[in-house]
């Protein structure tokens, strides 16, 4: 027993210094992501909700889906991304005449002086760090499916040749609830890579008198860079390593298993869902709930970090049935439900 007891003080010891290290660098990510914050708000007025979503992605290493009527600063917001965390950001307009190679580039035959024929890859705008495809579902679905891939291996393949993007890479996509005509839904396997969808709504009063004076004078604010591409990194790296409780865990796992119809105890879920949330969500929820965490100096996710991210995961992963729909039933009363015993 003696002989042991020097190796467990020293395990000890040695927990509580990678413990105590870990606080230290969360507080101080956290203070760098306030800064970010105060930055962003220099340029996006009345959005808080909106701005920590798309923080959250980032932190995540994920890709967003920006619900939202057009003028609703989602191209400035991409923009002032690119600033403050020095990324490479890069917008493609998409319309139904887009094609692939528009977005990942394409080879072209060149000829030397001495006749000799090669192919030289041109890289589209997917290679970026951060892609903004504006009204994504107006592209075409051979189009969207191009994004598959990159999305999900950070990688494409153009003429056979796998060629890997940069990182980080984030996509954020939009789309106008409003008009569908001409449109594409995306299909259930693309939406289930977006880690959330933010739904962007009209500024308060006080903050659009706000933009208004900022946004209309001689001069236009600009954001300051608080963090480089290899601070995200690492950053993303942390949020990974923040422990979570198992009652965050439990509740991560009944949310999202009991938005499933053939194992929701819920009667509304089996009458009104077609079907529910994958693995997906339960991963989404996880990651989101270190980060919210961790934007907030704390060192670990509480379950109110769950509920608060339960909209924007599982959003678009759940679908109502036709019956439902015609009832007036909306997905977000059914989360709401769901959220409601842990509450």
């Amino acid at each position: 027993m003696s002989s042991n007891a020097p190796y467990t003080s020293d395990a000890a010891a040695d927990d509580a210094t990678a413990a105590g290290r870990l606080a230290e660098e969360i507080e101080t990510l956290g203070h760098k992501l306030q800064a970010a914050r105060e930055s962003i708000a220099h340029v996006i007025f009345g959005q808080q909700s909106v701005v920590d979503q798309t923080l959250i992605t980032l932190l995540c290493g994920g890709h967003a889906l920006l619900i939202g009527v057009p003028g609703l600063a989602k191209t400035r917001l991409v923009e002032t991304l690119g600033t403050v965390f020095g990324l490479e950001d890069r917008r493609v307009q998409c319309t139904p005449d887009l094609m692939p190679a528009d977005i990942l580039g394409s080879e072209v035959l060149e000829e030397d002086e001495q006749g000799r024929r090669t192919f030289r890859f041109i890289p589209g705008p997917v290679f970026s760090q951060l892609l903004m495809a504006d009204e994504i579902n107006r592209a075409s679905p051979r189009t969207q499916s191009a994004l598959l891939q990159a999305m999900q291996e950070r990688r494409v393949t153009v003429a056979g040749h796998p060629h890997d993007l940069p990182r980080p890479f984030h996509v954020l996509a939009t789309q106008n609830p409003l008009e569908q005509e001409g449109t594409y839904p995306l299909p259930e396997a693309q939406l289930d890579r977006f880690l959330l969808e933010i739904d962007v709504g009209y500024p308060d009063i006080d903050a659009e008198r706000q933009m208004l004076l900022a946004t209309t004078g001689a001069e236009d604010a600009k954001p300051n860079r608080v963090l480089d591409t290899e601070e995200l990194m690492a950053a993303q790296r942390l949020v990974r390593r923040v422990p979570v409780g198992e009652s965050v865990v439990e509740a991560i796992l009944s949310l999202v298993r009991q938005g499933r119809p053939e194992s929701s105890s819920i009667p509304e879920v089996g009458e009104q869902v077609a079907w529910g949330p994958g693995p997906r969500a339960s991963q989404a929820l996880m990651l989101g709930a270190r980060a919210r965490a961790v934007m907030d100096g704390r060192l670990a996710p509480s379950v109110d970090d769950v509920l608060a991210l339960a909209h924007p995961v599982l959003r678009h992963r759940m679908a109502l049935t036709f019956a439902a729909r015609a009832e007036g039933a909306t997905l977000d009363d059914v989360i709401a439900r769901l959220c409601a015993p842990l509450q």
